[in-house]
């Protein structure tokens, strides 16, 4: 059996012209946080909006909040983006004798709404009929145009962060932004979040016959790898490809493919192991089976074992499929942890 690095023809050093990454097929990460920063700052920062003698500016960008990061995984590149933008700005009616002074709220930019769907707030200082005539201009065209800067954000994040991501293959020209696909981390969708109680050792009222499940698997990658692609939200979207909702702490929710996939997270040991409480969509309400994974890196390989207690025993079967169809062959497909040569 092949050690670290040896023997995975993806690594042949031929394949690409400066022997990084071959084939794209390793997952690579950029931190995106401080550019997007100076970057919303710099479209942000004195930016005019004058109309139908109404004049207005974004006089100071008093707050921007949140992180950024772009992935690349099989030429896909995986933005991850959410702020907290608070903006002052200051208008005055042509004709008018004081300027109106105010802040717009932008709580809540991220990949997973539209634009035209992030939710924008215009608020100002003091009252009477100038500030508010003001006040409506910002709230209809102003929001308008503050969406456009964030749309030019979001379109030189993605031109700016896939020029090292995807690298040519020998012989190829450079890839251009145009020609990678782009998915998103499913982070803040509106998943219908269950309320969790913990696995019922009696069942009261209509008796549920319950079994265990225990599968092994090997994966070559470390064991922190692998406890990553379970807890890392970017890398559970590449391998679900579905809408993910994720809170990695003790106590925190997890919903995933949609929401099929519901529960909490109980115990995190990295990189070592993870204790949830999980259920699937159709089991019976309020239902919860107790999944641990155990991750032991090996010298060649990782072991990884998960063994589901209170597992309904009509669903037995389709679950124990489940596990290697959705998340181990996934896993392995995602990240290139599946080659033994």
């Amino acid at each position: 059996m092949a050690k670290w690095g040896e023997g995975d023809p993806r690594w042949i050093v031929e394949e690409r012209p400066d022997a990084t990454n071959v084939n794209n097929w390793h997952w690579t990460e950029k931190n995106a946080g401080p550019w997007s920063k100076e970057r919303l700052k710099e479209l942000l920062t004195n930016f005019v909006i004058a109309k139908n003698g109404v004049d207005c500016k974004v006089v100071e960008v008093k707050k921007i909040e949140g992180e950024a990061s772009a992935n690349n995984r099989k030429g896909k590149l995986i933005f991850f983006y959410e702020w907290d933008i608070n903006l002052k700005w200051e208008g005055i009616l042509a004709g008018g004798k004081e300027p109106v002074k105010g802040e717009v709220q932008i709580p809540n930019l991220s990949e997973e709404n539209d634009v035209n769907e992030v939710d924008i707030s215009v608020t100002i200082q003091g009252s009477g009929d100038e500030a508010q005539r003001v006040k409506a201009f910002m709230h209809n065209v102003g929001r308008d145009e503050i969406r456009k800067q964030l749309s030019e954000y979001i379109r030189s994040l993605k031109e700016e962060f896939s020029k090292g991501l995807i690298l040519p293959k020998k012989g190829e020209a450079t890839v251009k932004p145009d020609n990678v696909s782009m998915i998103t981390s499913g982070f803040n969708k509106k998943v219908s979040m269950e309320p969790i109680i913990a696995p019922p050792k009696k069942q009261v009222g209509c008796k549920i016959e319950t079994k265990s499940i225990e599968i092994s698997e090997k994966f070559q990658c470390r064991a922190r790898e692998f406890y990553d692609a379970l807890t890392r939200i970017e890398m559970v979207t590449a391998f679900t490809q579905g809408h993910v909702k994720m809170e990695v702490e003790k106590g925190g929710k997890f919903a995933l493919f949609g929401g099929n996939i519901t529960g909490e997270f109980r115990e995190l040991s990295p990189p070592n192991k993870i204790v949830q409480y999980w259920r699937y969509k159709q089991w019976p309400e309020q239902h919860y089976s107790e999944v641990t994974f155990n991750i032991e890196e090996k010298e060649d390989h990782t072991l990884v074992t998960v063994r589901q207690e209170l597992v309904p025993a009509p669903e037995l079967e389709q679950t124990r499929d489940n596990w290697r169809r959705y998340y181990f062959d996934s896993i392995k497909r995602a990240f290139g942890f599946g080659a033994f040569l």
